[in-house]
């Protein structure tokens, strides 16, 4: 009886842009979905740079976890700056995040 492995991928680090506003929050929740490719279990997203985040693109970072969540996935955010935090806050959408502080933390299974 033969027996079917299915290979778990790596987890996929996607790099934010500095500012994520209206004008670019609908390609960053895409960027981050493609990721969401089959296996994959963990997306991080990379936030070090990330100095501005508007309400559009808190919407698409949850917009993502949502897609991420229905794949059986995981999405991370590593190191989002304290503005980015503040708005996720005011938004009351820091509890439904995953922030990570350190990269290793971030791309464990």
């Amino acid at each position: 009886m033969a027996t079917t492995q299915v290979a778990e991928a790596w987890p996929v680090l996607v790099t934010l842009p500095a500012h994520i506003d209206i004008t670019n929050a609908d390609n960053v929740r895409e960027q981050v979905s493609a990721a969401l490719k089959p296996g994959v279990r963990i997306v991080v997203a990379d936030m070090t740079g990330t100095t501005f985040c508007d309400t559009s693109g808190v919407r698409a970072l949850l917009v993502a976890r949502h897609r991420a969540a229905r794949n059986d996935a995981e999405l991370r955010l590593f190191r989002p700056g304290a503005a980015v935090m503040r708005m996720m806050e005011l938004m009351g959408a820091d509890p439904f995040v995953t922030v990570c502080a350190s990269l290793k933390d971030a791309l464990t299974l």
